[in-house]
């Protein structure tokens, strides 16, 4: 798949734009805060529904839209696939209220029609990479979590639907939770909340258990190539809540009533510690990942490399993550997602720059941005079309 047009309007510092992208690796380049990273965030809320650097919507409107009258933001895309061409719109408005207050509205349209965030699944598949992905190995658990869900949500919708009321379920139950504690009252009230989130997040931690035992996979080869087979690299899943298989395998219908009914007594079994701290402590909101590492060399020892990896070891986890999650969506899809790299080769050796750049000819669109293009190889510079990004503005150079 890959993206044919684009448009902004009050989208972050872009007034206005309107690009027609070219059919070869595209190198943004210019000074920084000048709009380069706004336009791979654009497309990132084009393809998840939401932006990876905020989860206030009001901030990716321009700051001068609402002196102007034009509280609002728009995204819009020409997304081509190989039997199809889509159109893909995410407005953004700040409407006013009655109080004074305002409200912001997200609208998702595909082709003209309105659409809940869920039909975005599968229409437009993207891998991003920034500088700050390095968190993910070392930073809060929080950041790992969002990274499974926005990875599995691009292509799973029935992984998208239960986690929708996963979360949903869980604000009301901490709502509840936080009402007995302060009010009293019953707390047989919960139970309509415990089955919600006991039936759904059995398939979101089933969903994340797939996800990285297939990543792990394909990291690990990656990994071992980054490092000319001086390391090994697994990733490895810590499930808040999900006791062991049973040993006789059941079928999966049975195993899952089982989990569901092991969830909910757990849920029950917590509820006086939960009342009394006002939040749910049980289930997948709580999950957690790792980046565990090794030497073949040193038989069974490994590290994980949140705790005591190097910077350098934590960014080429990373990068083989990032490769893995390319090969999963391109396998999982049957075309190749669009890569966007966010001023990632100044964080990376000459080896590790050589084997990412390379993965940019396995793609059908990449959109790579730079401070410098003269980091880039003079043979890349002349097979990509470099754009000058300043202001808010595009300009064309070859």
């Amino acid at each position: 798949m890959r993206i044919r047009c684009l448009s902004l309007t009050n989208f972050r510092n872009y007034a206005r734009l309107e690009l027609t992208l070219p059919e070869r690796p595209l190198l943004l380049h210019g000074a920084n805060a000048q709009g380069k990273t706004s336009l791979l965030e654009a497309i990132y809320l084009l393809a998840t529904g939401s932006s990876p650097l905020t989860s206030l919507d009001r901030q990716l409107i321009r700051w001068e839209a609402k002196t102007e009258g034009l509280p609002y933001a728009r995204v819009w895309a020409e997304v081509a696939h190989r039997n199809r061409i889509q159109e893909l719109d995410v407005t953004l408005e700040n409407k006013p209220l009655a109080n004074g207050s305002t409200r912001m509205q997200k609208t998702i349209r595909v082709d003209r029609v309105r659409k809940r965030r869920a039909d975005l699944v599968g229409l437009l598949n993207v891998v991003l990479f920034m500088p700050q992905d390095v968190e993910l190995v070392a930073g809060p658990p929080a950041g790992r979590r969002r990274y499974m869900d926005d990875t599995l949500c691009q292509v799973d919708g029935d992984y998208y639907t239960a986690l929708d009321s996963y979360t949903e379920a869980l604000r009301q139950r901490n709502a509840a939770l936080r009402h007995l504690r302060d009010k009293g009252g019953n707390p047989a009230q919960l139970a309509p909340f415990e089955e919600t989130l006991a039936r759904q997040g059995i398939i979101v931690t089933a969903g994340r258990r797939e996800l990285l035992a297939a990543l792990s996979q394909r990291a690990h080869r990656i990994h071992q190539q980054l490092t000319g087979g001086a390391e090994w690299l697994r990733l490895k899943y810590h499930p808040n809540f999900g006791p062991p298989p049973s040993p006789k395998s059941p079928p999966p219908e049975v195993e899952g009533e089982r989990l569901v009914t092991a969830f909910q007594q757990t849920l029950l079994a917590r509820r006086r510690d939960e009342i009394a701290r006002g939040m749910t402590l049980v289930g997948p909101h709580r999950d957690d990942m790792s980046f565990i590492a090794g030497h073949p060399a040193q038989g069974t020892h490994e590290v994980d490399l949140g705790d005591y990896g190097s910077r350098g070891q934590q960014r080429t986890a990373v990068l083989a993550l990032k490769l893995a999650e390319l090969a999963f969506l391109q396998e999982r899809t049957g075309e190749s997602p669009v890569l966007l790299l966010d001023e990632v080769l100044a964080e990376l050796d000459a080896t590790r720059r050589r084997h990412l750049l390379a993965q940019v000819n396995s793609v059908e669109q990449a959109l790579l941005t730079a401070t410098n293009p003269d980091m880039f190889s003079a043979e890349f510079r002349e097979r990509a079309a470099l754009w000058e990004v300043r202001g808010g503005i595009v300009k064309y150079e070859a």
